[in-house]
C-alpha cells in the first residue's frame, strides 16, 4: 500500500513538472511573451532569477500534487482534478496579481485577468493530464 501511494506522489510530481513546465514555457516564452512585454516590460528583469523560479516551481508542484492530483486519484475523479486544479491556479495567481496590483507602483490592472486566467487554466490542465497519466500507471489506481 505504501509503495503505491509513494509512487503516485512521485509520479504525480514529476509528470506535473513536465506538463506545467511545457505549458508555462509555451505561455511565457511564446504566446504571452508580447503581452507581458507590452504591459509589464518596464518591470521585467533583464534575466530571470533562476534560483527563485526553480524554488517557485518546486513549491507550486507540491501544491498541485497535494491539493489537486492526489485527492482526485483518491476519489477516482477526473472532474475533481480539473476543479481542484482550477481553484488552486485561480487562488495562486490571484494572490500574485492582486498583491502586485496593491503594492507595485506601475503594475497594470489590465494584466491581472489575463495572468489569472492563464494560471487557472495551466494549473487545471496540469492536474487533469497528471491525473490521467498517473491513473493509467500500474500503481495509479485505475482499473
Amino acid at each position: 500500500m505504501c509503495f503505491d501511494t509513494c509512487m503516485q506522489w512521485i509520479a504525480s510530481y514529476l509528470i506535473a513538472a513536465v506538463v506545467f513546465g511545457v505549458l508555462d514555457f509555451l505561455w511565457l516564452g511564446k504566446v504571452g511573451r508580447g503581452i507581458y512585454q507590452e504591459h509589464i516590460g518596464h518591470l521585467l528583469a533583464p534575466k530571470p532569477n533562476m534560483a527563485a523560479a526553480i524554488i517557485f516551481y518546486a513549491i507550486y508542484l507540491v501544491g498541485i500534487t497535494y491539493f489537486a492530483t492526489i485527492p482526485a486519484l483518491d476519489a477516482g475523479s477526473l472532474g475533481k482534478a480539473a476543479i481542484s486544479g482550477a481553484l488552486l491556479g485561480f487562488v495562486g495567481y490571484a494572490t500574485w496579481n492582486l498583491t502586485n496590483l496593491s503594492v507595485l507602483k506601475d503594475y497594470p490592472s489590465s494584466i491581472v485577468p489575463i495572468d489569472m486566467a492563464c494560471g487557472t487554466v495551466a494549473t487545471a490542465v496540469t492536474a487533469v493530464i497528471t491525473y490521467a497519466v498517473v491513473r493509467a500507471l500500474p500503481f495509479g489506481g485505475g482499473s
